[in-house]
């Protein structure tokens, strides 16, 4: 583990919109994926994981997070050739537990809603398919405080590419220093500086099992309330 010094929380001045990520920044979805990840292996007649190994697999997509989830029992051949099934069960699985055991985190909606009213336009980009992100935030009922989702499958390529956030900017026709994201991992951040926007990561959720604090951003963030404090138009 890291003994590296937060980086200092920049204030950041000039900013129209914020995209912010899902799984780990907004919501607590781990137990959500623990439940649909052992639901599948009980199928494949393998033994449950625990929830913080299937945590440091998620960040990069459904296809990634089983691809480690198998590569735990096969080698790399076998996990190919269990891939197709492995991911049409979690998906089924997770279709059904979707938002069934998430939790908020701590100022999440005081945070969007403190955005909202500075002026700032709000983008959720997500490396969960689409269809679950959109079925996710209904049900915590966070989907009105954004003008624009997109999914890991919305794109032809994910975070960490900077792909999906140029496309917001395009969206909202603005310039990328004009738009701060906002995320738990260094694929967020990753995708952030590549894009050309700011960034601000929070210390919590799932960073693939590494420390936030070797992060390249403008800061760590407490909350997304936290992040509010420090952004303006």
């Amino acid at each position: 583990m890291s003994t590296a010094a937060a980086p200092e929380v920049i204030a950041l001045s000039g900013i129209a919109a914020a995209i912010i990520d899902l799984d780990g920044t907004m919501l607590d979805t781990a137990p959500d994926f623990r439940v649909a990840v052992n639901r599948m292996r009980a199928e494949m007649d393998l033994a449950p994981l625990e929830q913080k190994t299937i945590v440091d697999f998620v960040g990069k997509g459904s296809e990634n997070l089983i691809r480690r989830v198998l590569a735990v029992d096969f080698p790399a051949p076998q996990v190919e050739q269990h891939f197709d099934a492995a991911l049409a069960s979690y998906q089924r699985h997770y279709e059904i537990v979707n938002g069934t055991h998430a939790s908020l985190y701590p100022g999440v909606v005081e945070g969007l809603q403190a955005m909202r009213d500075k002026g700032l336009r709000l983008a959720c980009v997500t490396n969960k398919p689409l269809v679950f992100a959109l079925a996710l935030l209904e049900k915590t009922g966070l989907r009105d405080y954004f003008e624009l989702v997109y999914g890991g499958d919305s794109f032809p390529r994910k975070k960490p590419d900077p792909m999906p956030l140029r496309a917001v900017c395009a969206d909202f026709e603005l310039e990328p220093a004009q738009v701060v994201a906002i995320g738990d991992s260094s694929n967020d951040a990753q995708a952030a500086r590549a894009a050309g926007c700011r960034v601000f990561n929070v210390p919590y959720g799932y960073n693939h099992g590494e420390s936030i604090q070797d992060v390249d951003s403008d800061g760590i963030v407490a909350s997304l309330l936290v992040a509010a404090h420090h952004i303006s138009t």
